[in-house]
């Protein structure tokens, strides 16, 4: 029940109240109007953090990538904390101190549904559940057919938590990918939608960066512009409060804070880092994204603007992806004329091409450290965007010519702002529960990147997050 008002006081809370409205919905246009430098970027905390995923395919060569490595899970006592390099991880040795190397991880969830070894590998590895039934796909051998992956992929599950005010909720990078294939998406916004990388960096750039042309003193008089419509509304309802009756204010109060709410998210609205900046992309213009001998600059100019994009807080989720599953690249700038996919499916005795194995993988290990220095050079705060990032360095499987989806070789780097003790080497066989279903990795990831939840993926194949990671 509203107390008793003279039609003087009436008409001036109505006017009051009309003023309200008009500035309410002023401000609600000024805050949802992009900066110019960082999209609709909102802070987390005094940094965001950043996911990265990075795939290579086709297995690893098992002897040169783990520090301990014996088929035997009772092998005896490992340590966690000074684990030897192998020739596979030594390209990483300036940053051994920020890595996570996961031993005894498996995609338990493949023993559900159809595809063949590589079908399911991709599929399952970022969603951790089945593929859909169908004849989309034609599998190799006498595995039948499959369609796309049957759920939302654990980037794009974080991406709905963290990346709704960035100007992109996560972008996909791809490096010769080739196809809209099972074996070359893993990705998935939902079960049966896939989403494409881009190949092609020139497009990216001019999808990403176009519009990156703020100038900071603009910037600055938009934020000016936005505190001083807040600041107006918060004085109007403060002078009209006192005339209203106890419903009301309860509503005029709930206004009021909702203003106050989005006045803290200026107060605190995430800034570029510092070494945000338009790339300098002169190499990519006229370059064939798909030709073979491009291979190494496409991916490199794709990791720049995907290190940028996170400077830039263009964006909080991302994703590099080399070639694709059953990728046959052959990387002739090391020698290597043979595919990829082909030498994966050499005998080991084959000591020719296991040593090629290794020298594949050799090379996309010091890729990823490429990518750790980038992201170490831009300055952010006190620190660096890579103390805020957590990247996945994945595989479909854990070796090629057995297809086994077991010892898959997932390295974290970083620590997504302190949410994980790194330099570690964990191992997860052991006599209870030989190997670790991949889906409690993606529940320590989205627990890590601050998105609540203890299941993801099948729920036959998840128990909650890998214990003793975080």
């Amino acid at each position: 029940m509203t107390q008793h008002r003279t039609p003087r006081a009436r008409r001036r809370a109505q006017a009051a109240l009309d003023r309200r409205s008009f500035l309410k919905g002023a401000a609600g246009l000024s805050v949802a109007t992009p900066l110019l430098f960082s999209g609709t970027g909102r802070a987390q905390g005094a940094h965001p953090k950043r996911l990265v995923i990075f795939f290579t395919p086709n297995g690893t060569r098992q002897e040169d990538f783990w520090p301990y490595f014996d088929w035997n899970i009772f092998d005896g006592p490992k340590s966690e904390t000074d684990w030897p390099l192998t020739p596979i991880l030594n390209p990483l040795a300036d940053h051994k101190s920020d890595l996570i190397i996961l031993d005894g991880v498996r995609q338990r969830s493949t023993s559900l549904g159809p595809g063949d070894g590589h079908q399911k590998g991709m599929g399952h590895l970022l969603t951790g559940m089945p593929l859909q039934e169908g004849t989309l796909f034609e599998g190799g051998g006498d595995s039948g057919t499959a369609g796309w992956a049957g759920g939302i992929s654990i980037d794009q599950h974080i991406a709905n938590a963290i990346g709704e005010n960035t100007k992109f909720p996560s972008l996909e990078f791809g490096v010769r990918t080739l196809g809209a294939t099972v074996w070359s998406r893993m990705c998935y916004a939902g079960a049966g939608q896939p989403i494409p990388p881009d190949n092609d960096p020139n497009t990216a750039f001019n999808r990403i960066f176009g519009e990156l042309d703020g100038d900071p003193a603009e910037v600055a008089r938009l934020r000016h512009r936005r505190q001083s419509v807040l600041d107006f509304v918060i004085d109007e309802f403060n002078t009209l409060n006192p005339s209203l009756g106890a419903d009301d204010r309860i509503k005029l109060d709930q206004h009021l804070t909702a203003v106050r709410e989005i006045e803290q998210r200026l107060e605190s609205e995430s800034q570029p880092a510092a070494g945000c900046m338009t790339p300098d992309f002169g190499a990519a213009m006229g370059l064939d994204p798909l030709a073979v001998d491009n291979f190494p600059l496409v991916g490199q100019l794709q990791m720049d603007l995907l290190a940028m994009s996170l400077a830039c807080d263009l964006t909080r989720v991302a994703s590099i992806q080399w070639t694709k599953s059953v990728g046959d690249v052959p990387m002739t700038w090391l020698g290597i004329n043979e595919g990829h996919h082909a030498l994966s499916h050499e005998g080991d005795s084959n000591t020719t091409a296991q040593n090629k194995l290794r020298d594949i993988n050799i090379w996309y290990a010091q890729q990823l450290n490429y990518l750790i220095e980038k992201l170490k050079s831009i300055p952010e705060g006190n620190g660096t965007v890579f103390d805020n990032t957590l990247i996945v360095w994945c595989n479909e499987l854990g070796k090629g010519n057995s297809h086994t989806r077991n010892k898959i070789p997932f390295v974290l780097a970083g620590s997504a702002g302190g949410a994980l003790t790194t330099g570690r080497y964990l191992d997860f066989d052991n006599l209870i529960n030989p190997g670790a279903p991949h889906n409690n990795l993606w529940v320590s990831v989205m627990n890590a990147m601050g998105v609540e939840g203890n299941t993801f993926g099948h729920p036959l194949h998840c128990d909650g997050a890998l214990e003793g990671l975080a």
